[in-house]
């Protein structure tokens, strides 16, 4: 095993190349090289064969290309990690791009024993204005860090997937990404890097009587695109429901103590908007709290 970071790039569709190449090309600017690059992909003989002859290949790091063995977001993630060679295994999203020191900045993080795993903030590109009713509160539901979240680096619960990474031995430990959550091409699932985590810190108290740390480093950056159709209404409530019906299935093993801490600071900024008249926010915030209701209490019922 080397002790270098992997970085496993996962996608599904080849909408995404001109995405896939820009992001490779920001892995080889980084000013810590990552020892490999491994691309991932659905197990589609016609996608694989896509991106062998059209996805950027001339990098000073090792790139390889993985089919998964099934479709979705986690079984690409665990391909990634089961075909991978290095102590540190990162992860970024096929549309999102890397700050130059993205690597340098989480990799410092593991210099402390008890680091396990590290998330790092992720910034949304709009391809156009941000729509006046989306709070930065709300950043969540384009898969960027939001509001609310900490600005200084310190110990979280879980990382955003799109900027996140783990010791090789958290796999070897507790297992990979579980695949009854997360996202499945265009179905909005998610959680599979907060039950992850969860069960990384709560197996590891467990079995090996100690306390393993993830850690949030803002100074650890990728810029996240986010397209129209992500901006559109129907979209963030179609996805804020599917947040609450994936952490309804969380609920049945872990203690969700964040969200109703942030349900909390999202009625609380509510307030805040109508004071300083920012009715569209206000709306935007409502909607996306009952919409993330309505999909839990779904999630429960059918649990």
């Amino acid at each position: 095993m080397s002790s270098g970071v992997s970085v496993i790039v996962s996608t599904y569709t080849e909408d995404r190349l001109d995405d896939v190449n820009r992001c490779l090309k920001s892995l080889s600017n980084q000013t810590l090289k990552p020892e490999e690059v491994l691309l991932v992909l659905d197990p589609k003989d016609s996608l694989v064969e896509f991106y062998r002859k059209n996805v950027l290949s001339d990098f000073d790091f090792d790139f390889r290309i993985v089919k998964a063995s099934k479709p979705g977001l986690s079984n690409a993630r665990n391909a990634g990690v089961e075909n991978s060679s290095c102590e540190i295994v990162a992860f970024i999203d096929d549309d999102a791009w890397a700050d130059r020191m993205w690597l340098e900045n989480m990799v410092q993080n593991y210099s402390d024993r008890d680091v396990w795993g590290v998330g790092g903030k992720i910034v949304p590109a709009f391809e156009k204005k941000r729509p006046v009713w989306l709070a930065e509160e709300l950043d969540w539901v384009v898969g960027c860090t939001y509001r609310g979240m900490p600005e200084k680096r310190t110990e979280i619960r879980n990382p955003i997937g799109a900027n996140m990474s783990f010791r090789r031995k958290a796999f070897e430990e507790v297992g990979f990404f579980s695949c009854s959550v997360g996202r499945y091409g265009k179905k909005l699932l998610s959680g599979e890097e907060t039950e992850f985590a969860m069960r990384l810190k709560k197996t590891m108290r467990l079995k090996k009587k100690i306390d393993v740390r993830v850690i949030y480093d803002p100074s650890s950056v990728v810029y996240h695109r986010v397209p129209v159709e992500r901006t559109k209404i129907s979209y963030v409530l179609k996805r804020a429901y599917y947040e609450g019906y994936s952490k309804a299935v969380l609920s049945r093993e872990y203690p969700l103590k964040n969200e109703y801490s942030y349900l909390s600071f999202l009625l609380k900024s509510s307030i805040r908007r109508i004071a300083e008249l920012k009715f569209a926010e206000v709306a935007g915030i409502l909607l996306v709290i009952a919409c993330a209701g309505m999909g839990n209490i779904v999630g429960r019922v059918r649990a």
